[in-house]
């Protein structure tokens, strides 16, 4: 194995879940970006807590990695009450979240993640459970089926969705307090992963901040997690200092680009501008020339690539944008497919630093 794959390796230790939890801030006010929503839920809970009684329902919409699961946490350390933790896909039956919301103590926080891929008979009980809370058990079946009502104790659910669209509006008017969390600002990364560096014991100099929080897409998760492998990087082949000369040669070796662009990033790109000249092309299409299933393609790479400006969604397919053949170093063929004019790293391979 060569010594960049030893390292790529090493960067998939299962103890990352384990630091990922480390680095989760434990107050309010220790959360970083969100403003808005930070000064909303400080009301929220001040009030709830004035009163003595659960918080209204909480819902959290927004990007994977921009911290709902951490606020659902906060939410719970904030109150001063226990924490259940569940997600929509765990939930098949109507019966398994009868079960979980019968045994939760007073004023306990359920976070339910991925709400919207919750089995639709659960949800239906749910309904009653966030207004009444009551859940309603049925025995038998047939026309001896009998509902038998049991009290569920007062409790504050906490819903987690990254497609908020797919949302039924009973389920959503349910919920007292609905929140949107925005990507993050560089600055708000850079302030992110100074923290982390000081909880990991890493040496980050204010030039590596900015390079890493330029690279991180927005997200906080994608910043940590990037300032792991470059921290890793610098122990192995630097003296542990993690400054931007380390950065830039880290993220290279990570096939992470100036822009945040990854390895399927680029894939995509380059299928769409050297094989398809630029699009339409189909999703399909686009996913077997790139080798992926098209639900990771729409749903891991297309979404950065239509924020950032480079692929745009058509009734008739995707279609590269002029920002996409300028970052690829491409211009295109009059017949269709590019020429290379000056390629800022070969395609499919790091950034040239």
């Amino acid at each position: 194995m060569s010594e960049a794959n030893e390292l790529v390796a090493a960067a998939a230790s299962p103890d990352d879940e384990v630091v990922d939890a480390a680095l989760r801030p434990k107050r309010l006010e220790d959360f970083v970006g969100q403003l808005r929503v930070r000064e909303q839920l400080s009301v929220v809970l001040e009030a709830a807590r004035g009163r003595g009684r659960p918080p209204d329902h909480v819902l959290l919409s927004g990007s994977p990695g921009l911290g709902k699961t951490t606020l659902a946490m906060i939410i719970a350390n904030e109150l001063g009450a226990p924490m259940r933790i569940t997600s929509g896909p765990a939930i098949e039956r109507s019966g398994d979240l009868a079960a979980l919301l019968s045994t939760l103590s007073d004023g306990e926080v359920l976070f339910l993640d991925e709400i919207h891929r919750m089995a639709r008979p659960a949800e239906e009980l749910l309904y009653v459970a966030m207004e009444d809370f009551r859940v309603d058990v049925v025995v038998g079946k047939g026309p001896g089926a009998t509902a038998i009502p049991l009290d569920v104790a007062p409790f504050t659910l906490v819903g987690a969705t990254t497609r908020a669209g797919l949302l039924p509006g009973p389920l959503r008017d349910r919920f007292g307090f609905v929140a949107h969390l925005d990507f993050y600002e560089p600055e708000e990364l850079e302030t992110v992963l100074r923290r982390s560096a000081t909880l990991l014991g890493v040496t980050l100099t204010p030039d590596g901040a900015a390079e890493i929080g330029g690279r991180a897409r927005g997200t906080p998760r994608i910043a940590n997690r990037l300032l792991r492998r470059v921290r890793d990087y610098a122990e192995v082949k630097a003296d542990g200092v993690v400054n931007r000369e380390i950065a830039r040669a880290a993220l290279a070796m990570y096939d992470v680009d100036e822009l945040g662009l990854d390895r399927l990033d680029r894939a995509v790109l380059e299928a769409l501008l050297v094989r398809f000249g630029g699009g339409p092309v189909g999703l399909s299409t686009l996913a077997v020339a790139v080798a992926e299933e098209p639900e990771t393609v729409e749903t891991v790479a297309e979404p950065f690539l239509v924020r950032v400006g480079m692929l745009a969604r058509t009734p008739r397919g995707r279609v590269a944008t002029p920002a996409a053949w300028r970052h690829l170093g491409l211009v295109p063929k009059p017949g269709g497919g590019a020429d290379v004019a000056e390629l800022p790293f070969s395609l499919g391979g790091a950034p040239d630093t």
